[in-house]
């Protein structure tokens, strides 16, 4: 086995250290939560009445029966409406699932659904600032479903941007059930990505109309599954796989496939087996060299930048207290050696093709980038998944087979010796005005550094209008966009600006974005300095940020500055604000006004939830 390079075993170190009593407290917790026998022998009868009343009488049969040679239960957690295409597929998964609980020896009930919202359609709209923190609601939608004390494992079936997340941290804090994730699959190939953002830059430009702009957009989102880019939806599939939550093989195939309904079937049977063996639970695989898997993977893919937030996130609710620098640290030794849309012309369905994460993952490995020693729901080793699950030859089941050992198109998908870049493009920008996150795998190399003056908007409306105006024509400027940050408007994706600056950097001006908001997963060639903390909306120095300051920012450098003097720029007033509660309401954001007034900081997950203190443990910077 390849030896771990050295920066990978000195953040992975470090991160254990850091982690060390938050960890040791979760692992504790987890431990008190195990029990002998099904767990539903330990409610009272009129509890266990309850739980079952529902059920057909042979299931009522075995549901009563709680000695330690019971069946065991199997929870499913979906996040199925027809609305979504990424989630319209779940519609017939429980049954399905069900049928293969049975088969192998246990008893399954769907739980409880969570919600799933679509950041495509709320883009640019009030429902979007309530996006980030639907993350929060499917953790505790996904805790509620698991909190009748009936199952034994689970099976948690979501795909897109929030709804994995929120999937992974709800059954984290129940993380001594063995945990199996169901994704659902890409739709096939529509209009190429790339020329789906050319008809967007000329409906940006007034060149093309609104009817084109439809036909466009429709016939690149046009069936059941994920859309094909690879943003945050599909960084999840990949993720979950790196962390052994999925078969081998299974995050990128179809939707209403006969592979995918066997990988769903296995699915179901080895989270059976886990519960029948006494497998080990989610939480206890999620340690910290699995979240170093992740965040490598991240970087070598050039996955979405909404997983700075996520894995932050995801690693506290299991007591690792992961922070950017530990990314950024990894950033220059990992090669990006993958190029799917926004970072090239392909999509996911090119990159499976290509060999996809099996072959990612074996490259990685080989190039002792990964750590092998983890544990996944196949048991010890992530080398089971240099393997993919193909149809046997009767079509009916799947078995495991070597996945490609090389890339079979490199312009998609390459080895680790021979990468689109030497660093995964994905890095932290300090300076005057905090710390920000930058991917830079889309953008060229004559754009990462731009100094420019800085044109201030307190809302994304007004940018756009300065654009349509023609305001911002022929200059060179950063856009400083404030108030954008979890505590101000629940940080709003501002995916709706990349075509206006696309279309100025086209024509040769030299642009960029500073916000304490984020970008779409799928951005990408103009520099954005995103989820900039401190935010605006508490006191950050961003509020303090004036039209025609010269701001820098150097994505080669890792600086984020402010050309204005230190003290003047110290004592210069706040402007402009967030919106008070009277005005964030209607779409119904008022409803989350809580969560706005407790909502952690960008760089510790953007989360309302405090696993960890940072009080407790210090955390390296």
């Amino acid at each position: 086995m390849t030896a771990v390079a050295p920066t990978v075993a000195d953040v992975t170190a470090r991160l254990v250290e850091r982690s060390a009593a938050t960890r040791a407290d979760y692992l504790a917790r987890i431990a008190a939560a195990r029990a002998t026998g099904p767990a539903r022998g330990r409610l009272a009868c009129s509890n266990l009445a309850h739980g079952f009343a529902a059920s057909t009488a042979p299931e009522k049969a075995e549901l009563k029966m709680v000695s330690p040679a019971a069946k065991p239960n199997v929870a499913i957690v979906t996040s199925y409406n027809d609305m979504l295409s990424a989630h319209a597929p779940y519609e017939t998964y429980p049954p399905l699932l069900k049928a293969a609980v049975m088969r192998a020896g246990g008893l399954a009930q769907v739980a409880g659904g969570v919600p799933a919202m679509c950041d495509g359609i709320t883009q640019g709209r009030d429902g979007m600032q309530v996006s980030l923190f639907s993350r929060d609601v499917i953790a505790m939608s996904a805790g509620i479903a698991l909190s009748h004390d009936m199952f034994d494992a689970a099976l948690m079936l979501g795909v897109c941007d929030k709804i994995v997340p929120g999937l992974l941290i709800g059954a984290l804090s129940f993380g001594h059930l063995p945990t199996v994730f169901v994704p659902a699959g890409p739709m096939s190939s529509g209009l190429p990505n790339k020329e789906k953002a050319r008809v967007r830059q000329r409906y940006a430009a007034g060149e093309a109309t609104r009817e084109e702009l439809l036909e466009a957009e429709a016939a690149s989102y046009h069936s059941r599954g994920t859309c094909t880019f690879y943003g945050t939806a599909n960084s999840n599939q990949l993720l979950m796989e790196v962390l052994g939550l999925h078969m081998p093989g299974s995050s990128f195939a179809s939707p209403d496939t006969l592979l995918r309904a066997a990988l769903n079937r296995a699915a179901a049977e080895r989270a059976t087996e886990l519960a029948l063996t006494g497998g080990p639970g989610v939480g206890e695989m999620i340690d910290e060299k699995s979240i170093i898997n992740a965040c490598v993977a991240l970087l070598a893919s050039g996955g979405s930048t909404n997983h700075t937030l996520h894995l932050v996130a995801i690693a506290r609710a299991a007591g690792i207290q992961l922070t950017w620098s530990d990314i950024s640290d990894l950033s220059p030794v990992v090669p990006l050696l993958s190029r799917m849309y926004p970072n090239g012309s392909a999509d996911v369905n090119h990159f499976h093709a290509a060999g996809g994460v099996s072959f990612l993952i074996r490259t990685l490995l080989e190039a002792g980038l990964l750590h092998e020693d983890v544990t996944t729901i196949l048991g010890r080793g992530l080398s089971t998944y240099t393997q993919e699950m193909r149809l046997t030859r009767d079509g009916g089941e799947v078995e495991l087979v070597e996945g490609a050992p090389v890339s079979g198109d490199l312009d998609v998908l390459r080895p680790a010796d021979d990468p689109f870049s030497p660093d995964g493009g994905l890095r932290m920008l300090t300076g005057e005005l905090g710390t920000a996150v930058i991917k830079t795998s889309a953008v060229a190399p004559e754009h990462r550094l731009v100094s420019a003056p800085a044109m201030v908007f307190d809302d994304q409306a007004d940018f756009l209008t300065a654009f349509s105006e023609g305001r911002l024509d022929g200059r060179d400027f950063v856009a400083v966009l404030r108030y954008q940050g979890p505590a101000a408007n629940g940080m709003p994706e501002l995916h709706k600006l990349t075509p206006a600056l696309g279309v100025m950097q086209d024509r040769g001006q030299q642009v960029a974005i500073v916000t304490d908001g984020r970008m779409s997963g799928a951005s990408g060639k103009v520099p954005a300095a995103i989820h900039l903390t401190p935010e605006a909306a508490l006191g950050g120095p961003l509020a303090r940020v004036q039209d025609g300051d010269l701001i820098t920012v150097d994505a080669v450098a890792g600086t984020l500055s402010i050309g204005v003097d230190a003290d003047e720029f110290a004592h210069r007033p706040t402007t402009g604000r967030a919106p008070l509660d009277a005005e964030w309401r209607g779409t119904g954001r008022e409803l989350f006004s809580a969560f706005r007034a407790t909502v952690g900081s960008a760089d510790t997950g953007a989360s309302v939830f405090q696993f960890a203190s940072p009080q407790e443990t210090p955390v390296h910077v």
